[in-house]
């Protein structure tokens, strides 16, 4: 996962190191060495994620955080404050002037990487939304002024998964200020059974529980449909920051250190019940807005009339950004056969599974697009070519091994489908227009189809297999 870092310090070696640390790890890296330099720095290179220094000259870490919260073009970039402060006092004015976490220094390599990649994965999503909404205001018809970052924190449905009392009942009262209402429970069957009953905002499980693993039931959240997108915080120990790592690389959003001091607890909560509200509110805007006007009636797809738009501006962003991008072009081979031979019904059963299958085979920030009969198109964002490669392939697979289920599911068809790709570096995307990338996978497609059908064919590569 291919990613921008700012890093930002006023002292040179301390920049140098983080940079070392970050560059090892195949990330893009830039500096700034104050906090007016930052503040232009996250507006021009357009970081995914903010490593941001509390103690320096002038503009301290907290104005610099401040600033680039209360830009609507900067405020959903994760801020992570790197400082030598312990003081549980400085960490909650971090957390509240907007600041997503906290890493002390010296900086713990394990608890770096892990918090980068969490926030990286978090963004990415968040830009995918911000996208679709900005595409859809463009079509007129959402309205863009609907999209505010300042969400309120309060009143909020919280699950806690504790089964320490004492710390419990500190997270009972810390979270009451808000008028949140909370569910305590001290066993992962139970807190399952609340999950099955109500949606919340927010859960916190304990890595410490007594009977059980605290990560694997963070684990098993991630892979429940009703607690996917809930936030997750981790109540952990100093001594176990590995544990916490592993908990953030599974899909946890934040964590929190005993002893749990109040203010922390709530500065967090209300972090992460902000940051929820407002990507539910995007996807709600996105959702209910388009349903009708932009996506294809049979298969619940992105139409055409959507996919040129957000085409053109997923151009633009990879020009901006410098961030590859990969194009794929697929259709269902011999489907006038399966209309001649079946009736238009079973041709009808056969888009929707096919759909089905790409959408399961897909990223969350990927889109796919029926552009009509029996094509399909997928915009794969930050994707190298390696990667949209084997996407590619493994999406054939997916349609060849299995039958469709048609005619009410008492019949079986085997169908295939050949696809045409193309991949862009953020240089190369801005000498192509939306039609000609079109018309070059299409090119590659027609290889495909005059090369066997069922194979997949890249641009400037060829047949993969």
């Amino acid at each position: 996962m291919t990613a921008r870092i700012l890093v930002v310090d006023d002292i040179l070696p301390n920049v140098k190191l983080l940079e070392a640390k970050l560059m090892a790890e195949y990330y893009e890296v830039v500096t700034a060495l104050n906090g007016p330099e930052a503040i232009k720095k996250s507006l021009e290179a357009k970081p995914d994620v903010v490593l941001l220094d509390v103690m320096m000259p002038g503009m301290d870490g907290f104005e610099v955080c401040r600033q680039i919260k209360s830009n609507p073009i900067t405020a959903h970039i994760p801020v992570v404050m790197v400082t030598a402060l312990t003081d549980v006092e400085d960490r909650v004015k971090g957390l509240e002037s907007g600041a997503d976490d906290f890493l002390s220094k010296p900086v713990n390599d394990i608890s770096l990487l892990a918090r980068v990649r969490s926030l990286v994965r978090l963004k990415m999503t968040v830009d995918e939304w911000r996208a679709r909404e900005n595409t859809a205001s463009q079509l007129g018809v959402v309205d863009a002024n609907e999209s505010v970052m300042n969400q309120p924190a309060d009143h909020a449905q919280i699950l806690v998964l504790e089964d320490m009392q004492f710390d419990a009942n500190r997270i009972t009262d810390a979270l009451g200020r808000d008028q949140n209402q909370i569910t305590l429970v001290n066993t992962g069957m139970d807190a399952l059974k609340e999950i099955a009953a109500k949606d919340f905002d927010l859960i916190f499980v304990s890595l410490n529980l007594k009977r059980e693993d605290g990560i694997r039931f963070c684990a098993h959240l991630r892979s429940n449909e009703r607690s996917r997108s809930t936030p997750i915080i981790m109540i952990g120990q100093e001594s176990e920051l590995d544990r916490v790592a592993h908990s953030l690389e599974i899909g946890a959003h934040d964590y929190i250190l005993r002893p749990l001091d109040k203010n922390e607890i709530l500065a967090r909560c209300r972090t992460q019940i902000r940051r929820k509200r407002f990507q539910d509110k995007l996807r709600a805007n996105y959702e209910i807005s388009l349903s009708m006007a932009l996506t294809d009636s049979l298969t619940g797809l992105y139409n055409r009339r959507y996919f040129e738009v957000h085409m053109e501006r997923m151009l633009q962003n990879a020009k901006q950004q410098s961030k590859p991008l990969a194009f794929l072009y697929m259709d269902i081979d011999h489907f006038k056969r399966v209309n001649d031979t079946y009736g238009h019904n079973v041709g009808d059963d056969i888009l929707k599974g096919f759909a089905a299958r790409m959408k399961d085979g897909l990223r969350s920030f990927d889109l796919i697009a029926r552009l009509g009969g029996e094509e399909f198109v997928a915009i794969l964002p930050d994707t190298p070519a390696e990667t949209a490669y084997m996407i590619a392939e493994r999406l054939r697979k997916m349609i060849e091994t299995k039958p469709f289920s048609v005619n009410n599911d008492t019949q079986e068809l085997n169908v295939t489908c050949s696809f045409g790709g193309v991949t862009l570096s953020g240089d190369h995307a801005q000498s192509l227009t939306v039609p000609e990338l079109i018309q070059k996978a299409d090119e590659q497609l027609y290889k495909a189809k005059h090369d066997g059908r069922n194979c997949v064919y890249f641009a400037d590569k060829g047949r993969l297999s």
